[in-house]
């Protein structure tokens, strides 16, 4: 082989090792399932568990909302499907939605996960057609997830026990 063959394979890999780096940097992918999941998710070949998904809704449906998280996560393992991550973030909303009280860490897990579902949707909105559901979008959910985190003398009122769970 050529001396300038050699050193431009070397180049080469060093600048996809460099692109890869930077890529985990910006992404920080917390498995190996969403590091795999992200590089197909940006070639176009991610696709989720269909049976999985199913299983989620059904769950869902029932309010068998940590079931329906697992089943969830199970079918988008590497959180790359905003419509997954749109129902996971509506299960922590309606597992910690209360007459009294919201819960907190499940809102803030809600929260999280709607952001997710933003961040992966063409242009950043999510819509999710279906009837079961009181939101449907995702500026609908994280709106209900910031108020019901956000402290004020409202949480005091007791008209809020009339409240109803969308």
């Amino acid at each position: 082989m050529r001396d300038g063959t050699v050193r431009g394979i070397g180049l080469a890999l060093a600048v996809g090792y460099a692109t890869f780096i930077a890529w985990l940097y910006v992404q920080q992918p917390q498995s190996a399932a969403e590091v795999t999941g992200g590089f197909s998710a940006s070639v176009g070949s991610y696709r989720i568990d269909p049976q999985a998904f199913d299983d989620g809704v059904q769950f869902f449906g029932r309010d068998q909302f940590a079931a329906a998280r697992t089943a969830f996560e199970r079918a988008d393992p590497a959180r790359q499907d905003a419509r997954t991550q749109f129902y996971i973030a509506y299960s922590y909303y309606r597992q910690g939605w209360g007459r009294f009280y919201q819960d907190d860490e499940l809102f803030a897990r809600g929260l999280e996960a709607v952001n997710r579902a933003m961040a992966r949707a063409p242009g950043g909105r999510i819509r999710v057609d279906d009837p079961g559901l009181q939101m449907r979008s995702g500026e609908e959910l994280k709106a209900e997830l910031e108020a019901g985190l956000r402290r004020d003398p409202s949480d005091f009122n007791p008209a809020r026990i009339l409240s109803r769970r969308k």
